[in-house]
């Protein structure tokens, strides 16, 4: 069996070489082989927590939806129509595969592209961190055209480990999102989960941030 470490080095590779697609034909997504599929337990744990007036209508965007698992737990969660986009036709695909949802689509679609949508709810899990520090300013700006004016945007950072100049995942800590965001946003949470997946304990954060 390859190492974490293998992995993650044939992934970098192939995103380097052929793109995000390829690693998806290929079946080598490192974010499953370790995490398995599941929804992460912090972003149920915000979810359902009463902390946060979450909105129970209108629309959200999960960008680098993967299979879609995180799109469909906000949708039965939360009740809202709900769209995933991945850039990779091949995800795309693996998403529309599995259990429909009435309130979820999926597109291939680019994050950065211009549009009008606006959305209440964004979720960010790895999205980020798959990005070029240098792409991390436009990601700032775009998730602030983005979010309706008293919408949020879920961040979970991960991984919080120690500084790398490769990637992805590229080297990230919370305040990377601060520097990008600027002060259009407050934050409304910002802990250390209570729980995580087993090979995130101590590699993560939860960051809610509210449009102002």
């Amino acid at each position: 069996m390859s190492t974490r470490t293998e992995v993650l080095a044939r992934f970098r590779e192939i995103v380097a070489t052929s793109g995000w697609d390829a690693t998806w034909k290929a079946q080598l997504m490192p974010w499953e082989s370790f995490n398995g599929m599941e929804i992460q337990p912090p972003l149920r744990e915000v979810i359902e927590s009463d902390r946060v007036k979450w909105p129970r209508q209108g629309q959200a965007l999960v960008p680098g939806c993967g299979r879609g698992n995180d799109a469909r737990f906000i949708a039965t969660s939360l009740g809202l129509k709900v769209i995933g986009i991945d850039i990779s036709p091949t995800a795309v695909e693996a998403a529309q595969q599995e259990t429909p949802h009435e309130n979820v689509s999926f597109r291939v679609g680019d994050f950065f592209a211009s549009t009008d949508e606006q959305f209440d709810l964004v979720y960010d899990y790895t999205f980020f961190v798959a990005l070029p520090p240098s792409m991390r300013p436009d990601w700032g700006r775009q998730m602030t055209k983005l979010v309706k004016t008293g919408g949020f945007l879920i961040t979970l950072v991960f991984p919080i480990d120690p500084q790398v100049d490769h990637g992805p995942p590229f080297f990230v800590r919370p305040n990377h999102y601060e520097e990008v965001l600027g002060s259009a946003w407050e934050k409304v949470i910002d802990e250390v989960p209570t729980e995580s997946s087993p090979t995130h304990v101590n590699r993560e954060r939860m960051i809610v941030w509210k449009r102002l």
